[in-house]
């Protein structure tokens, strides 16, 4: 798909379909994690795959955000392998897994697969269900898979501020 175009129709799909992720293009979503920058190449991302019953089940009691969507990935950096900005008040780990989800958000859209990201969760609680290192802080989660007949973007998806509103040039 043409790059202009993930970008411009892409949206937070809210219901989706049974239809599973393909595993190829599953895989592709993943490698575009993995290839994502990051502060110094220090790759601190980690990205767990929720496809299980069981998984899907804990990852349901923690948020009402799945919107039936079969795969979830949890996204975390592991929060000793960051790079520290100069001051020392913040450091690449929330950026660089911020990247990293982007990047397999566009993937999945360049692939066919709809997704939404999802920050309506406790990342400690997230954490504590799945048993995840102390080190590892929880960014988001993204829900993947097919758009259920009928849905569509939000009615403001398209609706967006003029670059003038944004954007400064100093």
């Amino acid at each position: 798909m043409e790059f202009t175009d993930v970008i411009k129709n892409r949206y937070s799909c809210k219901r989706y379909s049974d239809r599973a992720v393909e595993a190829d293009k599953l895989a592709a979503i993943l490698e575009a994690g993995r290839v994502a920058p990051t502060a110094k190449n220090l790759q601190e991302q980690r990205v767990y795959v929720l496809q299980s019953t069981e998984a899907l089940e804990k990852f349901d009691g923690l948020t009402p955000c799945r919107y039936g969507a079969p795969t979830v990935l949890l996204v975390a950096f592991d929060s000793k392998n960051v790079y520290a900005y100069p001051g020392g008040r913040r450091d690449s780990g929330v950026e660089d897994a911020s990247i990293v989800a982007t990047h397999m958000i566009l993937a999945a859209a360049n692939e066919g697969v709809d997704s939404c990201w999802v920050n309506r969760l406790d990342p400690d609680k997230v954490a504590r269900t799945f048993g995840l290192p102390a080190n590892e802080m929880v960014l988001c989660a993204i829900d993947l898979g097919y758009a259920a007949e009928g849905t569509g973007p939000l009615p403001n998806h398209f609706s967006r501020k003029d670059l003038s509103e944004t954007v400064t040039r100093l």
